[in-house]
């Protein structure tokens, strides 16, 4: 079938006339990953995945999947994909090399199948040798033109096959007939029968991947911590967090719309989730205690998951994948969850804060006066947090005894959570019994966020166990390093300087 289309082409028109690889096949719909999605979509993902790109070589994501995927009828791409080798000992292995072009990491699969089965210990070496085993997989995947299922109408239902058997010389050949573009006609029509058959529901997450609504959140939460900052007038910053509140509902419901769940189903999800629920709970908080402090609190957290969602894409995914089973029951997953990210936001309200007051104490003539107020801000967060992380973890045993007949079983994520809870309700009650001063206090709050990161990315990225295994991820761990290590040299310092100041 190949070299009769291969034929085709040539009989037809010159190859660079027939070149029907271009952004408007972008609203294209396909099946793939176990869902339906334009194919922009999806071009975004892979090639990102392999290349940690968007782009190759000046051609858009879409042109460069389809140009990958014209291969399989013998067609060259004008461009070779590369990808990134990081780890010291895969370097090794593959000649010392930093990156490599994935058509020639295709002849490396034995060797680096070979390595991956002599390495017995889960390291990074190992982690890093399957992930270039999976590129491979999911390049001769592309290559092949079997990464895109194309829609297909027998009367009035869509069935799905692969690009190589979508264009069919029959096909191509009696559109050529009545068209000078016959294959961007063939590409037309699928999409003109689908969406008669099946509705244009999947057109939304074009839209949605159009927008690009977390980054104008990001530009206006950072507009608004700046205005905070530096101007005296307390509605600019609140117009611009309830503009950035506005955003992100939109943002979120959009995506809520498209996947037909709730948005804190991974990683991606419960830290722009949680960075917009601190946000919401602050306005909310600083609302009734007349206090503008906690807006600065919510745009400042809020900033740093929406820096965190935009340039650590590696790390966390904003793909929309299948749930596993055990997620699939809404009503916990919208209440369970939900209720642990917002806990988790709002102690990160006072970690923000305990952290300024540390900085201030360090370098600034910050009085006494001053630090017990602050401490007050931090102890009024700190009881919606643990309220909500106890509301959470016992949710969490109620849904787990619904799905797995238990409701507690030290799973490290259940562990971790009530270390949390803990660490917490210790902090809480000592500055209640002024058993912890004024002065440890903001120290204690912020050496604790180190246990929610813990709970939240460790046992997932570090852990990598136990039954919630469907939150897990790969990339985190140097991340996860680098913010116990930062948070706690930041702790030593402050505290070195302000004892310091004080003598």
């Amino acid at each position: 079938m190949i070299k009769i289309l291969l034929s085709l082409l040539i009989a037809t028109s010159t190859l660079a006339n027939v070149n029907f690889c271009n952004d408007e096949l972008g609203k294209l719909p396909i099946l793939q990953d176990g869902r339906i999605k334009p194919l922009t979509v999806h071009s975004k993902e892979v090639i990102h995945h392999l290349t940690g790109k968007y782009k190759a070589k000046g051609h858009s994501s879409v042109a460069t999947f389809c140009l990958l995927s014209s291969k399989a009828f013998g067609l060259e791409a004008p461009f070779k994909l590369e990808t990134k080798i990081e780890h010291k000992n895969t370097k090794a292995l593959l000649g010392g090399k930093s990156s490599m072009a994935l058509d020639d990491l295709i002849d490396e699969n034995v060797t680096i199948r070979m390595a991956y089965q002599k390495e017995k210990v889960e390291s990074g070496y190992k982690k890093e040798l399957n992930k270039l085993l999976n590129k491979i997989a999911l390049y001769q995947d592309i290559i092949n033109g079997n990464n895109w299922q194309l829609p297909v109408r027998m009367g009035n239902e869509i069935s799905w096959g692969p690009v190589t058997s979508f264009l069919t010389k029959e096909k191509v050949d009696a559109l050529a007939q009545v068209s000078q573009t016959p294959f961007k006609d063939v590409f037309a029509k699928a999409k003109k029968d689908y969406i008669e058959v099946s509705g244009d529901k999947y057109l939304t997450e074009f839209l949605f991947d159009k927008l690009q609504l977390p980054k104008i959140a990001f530009a206006l939460t950072l507009i608004g911590l700046a205005a905070l900052v530096l101007f005296k007038k307390f509605g600019i910053a609140l117009g611009l967090s309830a503009l950035t509140i506005i955003v992100q509902t939109v943002y979120i419901t959009l995506r809520v719309y498209i996947s037909g769940r709730a948005p804190i189903t991974n990683m991606y999800e419960t830290v722009i989730f949680s960075g917009y629920g601190a946000l919401l709970l602050s306005m909310i908080i600083g609302h009734f205690k007349k206090e503008k402090t906690y807006l600065y609190m919510g745009l400042a957290y809020n900033l740093c998951t929406l820096m965190m969602i935009t340039f650590a894409t590696n790390m966390v995914s904003p793909s929309i994948s299948p749930l596993v089973p055990v997620l699939r029951d809404n009503f916990w997953l919208s209440t369970h969850v939900t209720t642990i990210i917002m806990s988790y936001g709002a102690l990160a309200l006072s970690w923000i804060l305990a952290n300024t007051i540390l900085f201030k104490r360090a370098f600034t003539d910050f009085k006494v006066e001053d630090e017990t107020y602050y401490n007050d801000l931090i102890y009024t967060t700190l009881k919606y947090g643990i309220i909500m992380l106890a509301a959470g973890i016992i949710l969490g045993g109620v849904w787990a005894d619904y799905s797995w007949g238990r409701f507690w079983g030290w799973d490290p994520k259940e562990t971790w959570s009530l270390i949390v809870l803990c660490i917490y309700m210790a902090i809480l009650h000592g500055k209640y019994t002024n058993w912890i001063t004024n002065k440890s206090f903001s120290v204690l709050v912020a050496g604790a966020f180190m246990s929610v990161m813990m709970a939240w990315f460790g046992v997932n990225y570090i852990l990598a166990t136990g039954l919630h295994s469907y939150g897990f991820s790969q990339g985190g761990a140097y991340f996860l390093g680098t913010f116990f290590a930062v948070q706690t040299i930041f702790l030593i310092l402050t505290v070195i300087k302000s004892n310091h100041k004080a003598a």
